[in-house]
């Protein structure tokens, strides 16, 4: 049990840490001098339209698991500083949420990283990971996400409200 603990510690302080850095080059390619690229329009247009109003989780299928009714009545607000609120009305957990390029030599939608950090609750935590933007509109995103340890495919959509 403690062992599994800290795997799970040590699993989420690597989440930190990849955060950590991903923020720093989020704030690095906004002080880009290069501000018209296709990837920096993208970026900017991803980031204003999640950080605009309130958000739900309509859809989240882990590795062939849906799991979308565990946050039910969840609402999410992607805020300034990236900080991630996710409330119900009694309960209110804090994470954070980044959006980078994660390769500029190719200007796509599919090469933007969608970060979702959460410590805790368990199903929550869940969550956490480096999500890949599968589309993206002004009232929905949809992200995957292929696992690198056992192959499996999870894909999570938020609507907004």
């Amino acid at each position: 049990m403690i062992i599994k603990l800290n795997e799970l510690i040590m699993k989420k302080m690597k989440i930190a840490l990849c955060l950590v850095v991903c923020f720093m080059l989020n704030i690095a390619s906004m002080c880009s001098n290069d501000d018209t690229s296709s990837s920096n329009i993208a970026l900017t247009n991803v980031i204003n339209t999640v950080s605009n109003g309130t958000w739900r989780i309509t859809y989240y299928n882990d590795s062939g698991t849906i799991k979308t009714t565990l946050y039910t009545g969840f609402n999410f607000t992607f805020a300034n500083s990236n900080l991630l609120t996710a409330t119900n009305g009694t309960n209110t957990y804090s994470g954070s949420w980044s959006v980078t390029d994660s390769n500029s030599n190719d200007d796509t939608l599919s090469d933007l990283d969608f970060t979702i950090l959460f410590t805790a609750p368990v199903n929550f935590a869940d969550l956490s990971d480096d999500w890949d933007i599968q589309s993206q509109t002004a009232t929905k995103i949809e992200l995957v996400d292929i696992s690198g340890g056992n192959g499996g495919v999870d894909y999570l959509t938020f609507e907004k409200n």
